[in-house]
């Protein structure tokens, strides 16, 4: 397997472990089995667990706000952004078998290096920014009801997923996801046809 292959797919295979079970529930051992290499060639990779969860965490990173940047591209209302990644919240949950890479991380936080923990700290405040963004625009189209401090709403929306995660976590039960949400997607007014709304 070529060296890029394998990097990428020692990346695949840490953040599905670590999405599932925490950091402290994998090892390199356990990489190695399901990469199909030796435990001391992940070394060449990644030196040590703490490399590899920053270089987790900066491609969780780079994707989500791919990702962020697509719903920015695809829809227009604040209403319609928040309801998108919404739903991309719930998809990673997985009908409660995962957790967002952060939020699983950030459970394991004795654990992390500063390093990892400076990388969840740039991750959460990539989305809280463009989640403002999405309320301010929620606020002046009337799309999200009773926007008061879009900043304010940000960080509170985000701790409201991540927690709606970890509901349904606990439980493997997709219906506490639901649950945990319904209040704020009861504001959220999504006008688009083609999009499948609350």
């Amino acid at each position: 397997m070529p060296s890029n292959d394998t990097k990428t797919a020692l990346l695949d295979a840490a953040e599905k472990a670590a999405r599932t079970m925490g950091f402290d529930g994998f090892s390199y051992a356990d990489l190695a089995e399901d990469v199909g290499i030796r435990k001391s060639s992940i070394h060449h990779h990644f030196p040590s667990k703490a490399k590899l969860s920053v270089a987790l965490m900066q491609r969780y990173h780079e994707n989500f706000q791919a990702v962020c940047s697509e719903i920015d591209a695809n829809f227009s209302t604040g209403g319609e952004k928040l309801n998108e990644l919404i739903n991309q919240y719930r998809a990673r949950s997985d009908d409660g078998k995962r957790l967002c890479l952060c939020a699983s991380f950030s459970a394991s936080r004795d654990s992390l290096s500063p390093d990892v923990v400076h990388q969840i700290s740039l991750f959460r405040a990539m989305v809280i920014d463009w989640l403002t963004g999405a309320f301010e625009k929620g606020q002046s189209d009337g799309s999200i009801s009773g926007v008061l401090d879009p900043a304010l709403e940000s960080a509170a929306a985000l701790s409201l997923l991540e927690g709606a995660q970890l509901a349904a976590r606990a439980e493997e039960n997709s219906a506490l996801f639901e649950n945990a949400i319904k209040l704020l997607k009861l504001r959220i007014s999504v006008s688009n046809p083609l999009y499948p709304g609350r």
